[in-house]
């Protein structure tokens, strides 16, 4: 089995204790502590996904993530990480705009450019394959991660989320989590794996 992994958002903004949207999840340490060090002493490598959440926003209100300031910042090191990375503006992946990721030029609008994202997507980890298998992990459950879920099921790729490694915007605790992911398994957009099976099948 072919595994591609992708880091949705795992910014300093939402893993940071000074970032602008942080609560203290459990999932941060898991990735920190047990995921990065696994996939450096494996040589794995991972795509990412990152937000530049500055305004205008439409329909969104919030802001953060500011490109060239330290909540921009992703915490998975650059060692095990494609250089190829993705850049949103909104929750979903297929939303970017003019100037992103720029710190010296003001942002434009968000628009949908689904057609790039695609693209992104072939050409970072190939078409869908019955062999592969891609697996999320990051921020947040509720919102990023199931977008992304959705926009890589309805490309035909098998989606898994890996349980340990997420948590949701708020965190009220596990039963929340729980049925979130509950939620997403049941309406197709991802189903959901253990770091003890994921690990199994990368070993």
């Amino acid at each position: 089995m072919n595994i591609k992994i992708i880091s949705v958002d795992f910014q300093k903004d939402f893993t940071s204790n000074k970032g602008h949207w942080f609560k203290p999840r459990p999932s941060v340490n898991f990735v920190k502590k047990i995921l990065i060090p696994f996939l450096r002493e494996k040589k794995i490598k991972i795509t990412e996904i990152i937000s530049d959440y500055r305004q205008p926003r439409l329909g969104d209100p919030g802001k953060g993530c500011y490109p060239g300031k330290e909540g921009f910042i992703s915490e998975i090191p650059d060692e095990i990480k494609l250089k190829n990375l993705w850049i949103k503006c909104m929750n979903s992946p297929i939303w970017i705009r003019k100037n992103i990721g720029n710190p010296n030029k003001k942002p434009g609008l968000p628009y949908q450019n689904p057609r790039l994202f695609t693209r992104w997507v072939h050409s970072t980890i190939g078409k869908p394959k019955k062999n592969e298998m891609v697996v999320l992990i990051g921020l947040t459950l509720d919102c990023c991660v199931s977008f992304v879920a959705q926009e890589l099921t309805w490309r035909g790729y098998k989606v898994k989320i890996l349980k340990e490694a997420v948590d949701t915007f708020i965190y009220s605790g596990k039963k929340e989590k729980e049925t979130i992911l509950d939620t997403i398994k049941a309406n197709h957009w991802a189903e959901i794996i253990s770091w003890k099976e994921l690990k199994k099948i990368l070993l």
